[in-house]
């Protein structure tokens, strides 16, 4: 078969003696079709839980998330409690222990998961259309009725108490948890770890647990986004009778913080150092201070990053892998969260070219300020972006993730096909600016974590700015 394919391949430039294109010449792309958005139906719940629905017939499955707003941002004193909550949703809950309640959903073929952001808690359920029922009935157990045992509590205590001593280890997790100290002062809800410390682990018991979730899962801030094989009106009865009656305990909620402090902005590139004899890479972590969502040059600096550092062909991806061969591979990003994030750029590179790839990255930060993109690059970038789009709504669990990331910022559905509008009118002057409006080239925080012995001497003599090294846990000494 292989070499009939073969023969059938070649065929044409057998017989004319060339072949029916020519390879010199890049392929002209047709235009992009309109992007077609799914069709999304907005009801209530009586106790006034909003839901959307978009019916997916391609296939008979079910993507059920429930979104609940605050997250993290309530942790408080209690830092981590909120990551730990969302852990032990699937433990025991509705009279079920966790291996009951994993058996009933494999049965069921579904599966259940909770989490928390900085930004939220979501429990989200896949199933097939004809277990829906059953699958809701483990999912409201899991939201309403978890039962946070004093052995579930325990147990996942013990858990969380190893993983943090591990990531002492991990100079991935060191380097981003000393980046975020370092640019969101303390009281800032982006300044902790989400899963805490170990003396907040320590902490943790079965009793300020379940105080914590009394007054953070409450139905005034949820909201379900369920996409699939199913309609508003087959959704709307099998939520009611199982969430329903889900109502707020006598306990006050816990109130969403304001954020008074801002990310600190540097007034000169400060670095920080941590040390791991023996590292074989150095972990890079260089920014400053992000962006708000709802900025107004959001589609430029989508544009602008996606050049940098965003896709794989980016300037700092092809300059530092590769041209120079000093990392597997570069990125940079900005935290897009209702509460501006960071800036970051990430990437692990060989120790004995830590300074070169500092050097590097400050001249493509540079570079990309100083000079306007070229048509060609320009068109790329645009391109990746514009294009990539659809495939955010290729499944029903990518639909769902959409809507809920929408209406995080409180933004509609529309929302999309204008900001490919937005997108493909962004000119190389705008790109320019916003890399010398938002890019910290002459003030960014940098971390670096590796072999102090083989790196600090050339990274003092690069003389880029101040040098404090931390401890082995990203601390300052």
């Amino acid at each position: 078969m292989r070499r009939s394919l073969m023969l059938m391949l070649l065929a044409p430039v057998a017989a004319g003696g060339q072949a029916a294109f020519d390879r010199s010449k890049v392929p002209v792309l047709p235009a992009a079709p309109p992007l077609v958005l799914p069709t999304v139906t907005a009801a209530r719940l009586a106790n006034g839980i909003a839901l959307q629905v978009v019916p997916q017939r391609e296939v008979p499955l079910v993507q059920v998330t429930l979104a609940v707003a605050g997250g993290s941002r309530l942790d408080g004193a209690e830092i981590g409690m909120a990551s730990f909550v969302a852990r032990m949703l699937t433990e025991s809950a509705g009279g079920k222990d966790v291996n009951a309640l994993q058996n009933e959903l494999a049965f069921l073929g579904a599966t259940l998961n909770a989490s928390a952001t900085w930004d939220g808690f979501y429990v989200s359920l896949n199933v097939p259309k004809r277990s829906l029922g059953a699958a809701l009935d483990l999912m409201a157990d899991v939201v309403q009725r978890p039962a946070f045992t004093a052995a579930d509590v325990r147990r996942q205590q013990s858990l969380r108490a190893a993983s943090i001593l591990q990531r002492r280890d991990q100079p991935n997790a060191v380097a981003t948890l000393a980046f975020n100290s370092l640019l969101f002062p303390a009281g800032h809800p982006y300044h902790n770890p989400p899963d805490g410390d170990s003396a907040s682990t320590a902490r943790l018991d079965s009793a300020p647990v379940r105080r914590f979730y009394e007054r953070t899962f409450v139905p005034s801030r949820a909201r379900f986004i369920i996409a699939g094989d199913i309609t508003a009106a087959e959704a709307g009865p099998l939520l009611a009778t199982r969430f329903g009656g889900w109502k707020a305990p006598a306990v006050a909620p816990l109130p969403v913080p304001a954020v008074a402090l801002q990310p600190v902005t540097n007034s000169a590139v400060t670095l920080f150092l941590v040390d791991k004899p023996g590292a074989a890479q150095s972990v890079l972590s260089i920014g400053g201070p992000g962006v708000p969502r709802s900025s107004a040059d959001y589609a430029a600096l989508v544009v602008m990053n996606t050049l940098l550092g965003e896709s794989f062909s980016s300037r700092l991806n092809s300059n530092l892998r590769e041209t120079k061969g000093y990392t597997y591979g570069i990125s940079s990003r900005f935290g897009w969260q209702p509460v501006p994030g960071a800036f970051r750029i990430s990437s692990g590179v060989r120790t004995d070219v830590t300074d070169s790839s500092l050097v590097e990255i400050f001249r493509e930060l540079r570079r990309i300020q100083d000079a306007p993109v070229d048509a060609t690059e320009l068109a790329r970038g645009k391109a990746y972006v514009a294009l990539a789009i659809p495939g955010d709504f290729e499944t029903i669990g990518q639909i769902v993730s959409e809507l809920v990331t929408l209406d995080t910022f409180g933004l509609p559905l529309s929302s999309v096909s204008q900001f490919i509008t937005r997108v493909n009118a962004v000119t190389a002057a705008d790109v320019q600016r916003v890399a010398k409006k938002y890019l910290p080239a002459d003030r960014a925080t940098v971390v670096v974590v590796g072999d102090l012995a083989k790196v600090r001497a050339g990274i003092e003599a690069l003389k880029l700015g101040t040098i404090t090294v931390l401890d082995a846990a990203g601390l300052a000494r």
